[in-house]
Parts: structure tokens; sequence; C-alpha cells
């Protein structure tokens, strides 16, 4: 990331010197050259104000780029199309927050995630941001999101003076988490941001919602399901993904390249979903070697410094997802009073 993000601005800024150089002709699209950079309409601006590009080793960030699925990321104002107010949520990768990543619009089933770091986990048709902290760009001036006003209300409508900020934030993760809520306003999710419902019993969401919260923040910690590891006899043993991991037919296996199949998932894995994929599929769909026939650029999701990293990952996400679901099933049936 860091040689072709230099690359790029070196590239960039060539052409804002071509375009200073040449008189600042009016027509951009005709004058800029497209061989070796994507131009988007506000790269465009940028170019006629006279904004160069400059490298910054700290604005390199580890990023959810899909449902369980870190990437890295030059986060920068002029190299990203769009920042909205993400440098409100996560400023810097030193700040520590957590945030409700949530999918809005009709053209996929609405459902929130838990992150604790910048987040564009499925863009089409749009998403919301909802942190606990606010911060102003610098870092300074740390916010809770959830009001006094809020806090005041769910305490008189529980009758709980001990009820925190923090539950309330865990109680509405584990209400967009609920069946029954989800069913029942699934048309209004496609059309507007969730309304949270005063529950009858706020005591078991609100620890359900922590725990959750936990399970989707800190995935990569957690202890592997004890998934069964079938080795080919005739090849060493690899644990590299070499083009694409494979489910089975009946999903309760994954191969992972010829030499490697791991075998005895559960099939309720399968019920927590992401929109249309489950968690483990997502995995399978993003963790793939890949080339852009465009520019020939190589991904490679396999680390060099941790070859394990991927299959661990499968493994930890079964965990995760079963572990979703017994809480998701926990969960009271009555959400609304």
């Amino acid at each position: 990331l860091f040689e072709r993000v230099k690359r790029f601005i070196e590239d960039y800024n060539a052409e804002v010197d071509r375009y200073r150089r040449a008189g600042r002709p009016e027509d951009v699209d005709s004058f800029v050259r497209y061989d070796r950079i994507k131009w988007s309409g506000t790269l465009k601006q940028n170019l006629v104000r006279g904004v160069s590009g400059e490298f910054h080793s700290t604005a390199v960030r580890v990023a959810a780029y899909r449902p369980f699925t870190r990437m890295w990321l030059y986060f920068d104002r002029l190299l990203n199309e769009r920042v909205y107010r993400n440098y409100e949520i996560f400023p810097s990768h030193e700040i520590v927050n957590t945030a409700v990543w949530i999918k809005t619009g009709a053209d996929w089933p609405v459902f929130g995630l838990a992150t604790a770091s910048l987040v564009d986990v499925l863009p089409q048709g749009g998403s919301q941001c909802f942190p606990f902290y606010t911060y102003a760009p610098d870092g300074t001036n740390r916010k809770e999101n959830v009001t006094d006003e809020t806090l005041k209300r769910f305490r008189e409508a529980y009758g709980d003076d001990r009820i925190t900020k923090w539950d309330i934030f865990h109680y509405i993760y584990a209400v967009l988490h609920h069946p029954g809520y989800r069913e029942k306003f699934a048309e209004n999710l496609k059309r507007e941001l969730p309304r949270i419902p005063f529950a009858p019993d706020f005591h078991t969401f609100a620890p359900a919602g922590k725990e959750l919260a936990r399970l989707h923040v800190e995935y990569e910690s957690l202890e592997p399901w004890p998934l069964e590891f079938i080795c080919a006899p005739d090849q060493p043993l690899s644990y590299e993904v070499c083009d694409k991991m494979r489910l089975s037919k009946d999903k309760t296996s994954l191969q992972v390249n010829s030499s490697l199949t791991l075998a005895g998932i559960p099939p309720e894995v399968y019920e927590y979903r992401l929109g249309n994929r489950s968690a483990l599929e997502w995995v399978v769909d993003q963790y793939q070697v890949s080339e852009d026939p465009r520019s020939g650029t190589r991904s490679d999701p396999n680390r060099k410094d941790d070859p394990e990293y991927i299959v661990r990952l499968a493994g930890q996400v079964v965990r995760v997802s079963l572990e979703t679901v017994r809480l998701v099933r926990s969960l009271p049936t009555q959400y609304s009073r």
C-alpha cells in the first residue's frame, strides 16, 4: 500500500504541475491522462485548485472493508473520494471508539455490525455509522453520542437510575439483532433509520448486546471453533489460499486448498447473516486471490507474517456465528411494550 500510494501521489502531482504549466485549460476531462490515474470528479476539482498530494505514513489505517474482513486503508481527504464524517468518529489510529454500522436502503436486508475501526462494510445503497463517541477532527473534544436526554428517558421508562449510556448503546445493538424486530419493520427499515422501542426486559437485552458487540469487534482474538483438519496424505500441508476457498455442497466443510479441508461446520453457522450472506460466506468471498485485468494488480490475502491467519479466521468466524445465534435466541420474544 505504501508503494502504490506513493506512486499515485507522484503521478497525480505530475499532472498538477503539467496542468499549471499548460495554462490551466478549461477542458479538464480531455487534458488529464487516464493511463495511471482513475480520475474522479473530486480529484479533478483538486487538480484545478492546484492541490498537491503528500504522503503521510500515519494515514495508513486498518479498516473494516467487508464483514469480518480487514484491509489496510490510506485514509486521506485527497485520495478518498468521500470521507463524510469519519474524521469525527475515528480521527486517528490511536483513538479508541466503538460504532454501530447500519446498512440502509432497499437493495440489501438491513443489518448492523459493531466495529472499532474505520468501516465501509457494504457501500452499495448507503449506510450510516452511530459511534459511542464523537471527536473534533484533531482527536480532541470527545463527546458521548448518547445524549443526556436519551439517558433520562430510558431511566424514567424503566425506573432505574443505574442505567448507563453504554447500557443503552448495547441495548440498541441487541434490538437491531432481534429477528422479530427485523421482520416486523422490514419495510420501514428499507426507507428509514431504525426506531428503537422500549422492550419490557431492558436488563436482558443490554448484556446480550454487550456480548454481541464484544464478539463482533474482537473476533480476531477469539479461540477458533475446533474444526476438523482433513489433510491430503500425498501433499505437504499448506495454510495458503491458492485461488479461492470452497464450501462443500452441504456447507459442512471448507476446502482451503488441495492439501487442507476444514470439516465439522455446524449448520447453525449459516443462521447468522449479514445481508444476503452468512458471516462465513463473507470470509470465503473476500479472502481469495484475484487480479485486476486492467492494471494487472494482484490481490493476495495470504499473510507472510502469519501464514495461518485465514484458516484461523475461518474458525473464529464459525465461533462468532454460533455465539451470535445463541445470544439472539436467548433474547426475549417480546421486544416492545
